[in-house]
């Protein structure tokens, strides 16, 4: 299939940026989104121009590092997915597709449709983790954990960080992202001495990040390849408010 491709380039943070259009020719159906691109990139070379610049790694959906806007959609148009699991045979011959970045404060572009998503790591740093002693590794029974509390716990930890929730968000926030890392640690035994602390520094991070407020659109969880519900930030907020009822009656 042949294509037309509208894909945003720009040098660097501090730069502006534009579309610019490629052709992309004799692509086969059954290649993958990044495929597509490797071939455009491969192309570019050969006539001596600038590669475009785009983030990958494992291409198997784990990672996160793939995410891309699809024709203004986080990660194409296919649910449930990263970038690099769309295929092309979604698409028709002839189709014009139009690539850009995430659009976020927090996420400056480095180059094309690479953005540093650093914002992320610092939100971890912040509170994302156990740093109490819980112990050596117990039997695995030994600690019971409710299965409904495991699944839920289960279904958070699997966000990738990849960044759709952002993107997809009109007021560009990451509180599912920052409501997952809070919730699959919240929900286990060894999270709870640090629970309501975490969640005060982790939210207080992601404000300072520059991340906009959630307002309940529910644009993130439709965005996620996860499927991650925002029940979790329901929980989030809940937690949130005891601990700042506890810290107004000390």
């Amino acid at each position: 299939m042949n294509l037309t491709l509208h894909i945003w380039r720009q040098d660097g943070p501090r730069d502006g940026g534009a579309f610019q259009t490629y052709q992309a020719k004799d692509i086969s159906e059954h290649a993958s989104f990044l495929e597509m691109l490797d071939v455009v990139n491969e192309e570019l070379i050969k006539a001596g121009q600038e590669p475009i610049a785009f983030e990958h790694d494992c291409r198997e959906g784990i990672c996160g590092s793939c995410g891309m806007m699809i024709n203004g959609v986080p990660h194409g148009p296919r649910g449930m997915i990263a970038t690099c699991q769309l295929h092309m045979r979604i698409f028709n011959d002839g189709d014009e597709i139009w690539i850009e970045p995430w659009r976020a404060t927090a996420f400056p572009v480095i180059r094309d449709l690479v953005v540093d998503r650093g914002a992320f790591d610092r939100i971890i740093d912040a509170g994302g983790y156990i740093s109490v002693r819980t112990g050596s590794a117990p039997d695995a029974n030994a600690t019971p954990v409710h299965k409904h509390d495991a699944d839920r716990a289960m279904d958070a930890a699997t966000c990738i960080g990849c960044g759709a929730c952002v993107a997809a968000c009109p007021n560009a926030s990451a509180m599912l992202f920052t409501a997952a890392k809070v919730t699959h640690l919240g929900l286990l035994p060894q999270g709870q001495t640090e629970r309501y602390a975490r969640v005060v520094d982790m939210v207080h991070q992601h404000d300072a990040e520059g991340f906009g407020n959630c307002t309940n659109h529910g644009a993130c969880q439709e965005a996620c390849p996860k499927g991650i519900s925002i029940d979790t930030i329901a929980r989030l907020n809940r937690d949130l408010m005891v601990a700042s009822w506890a810290a107004a009656g000390e």
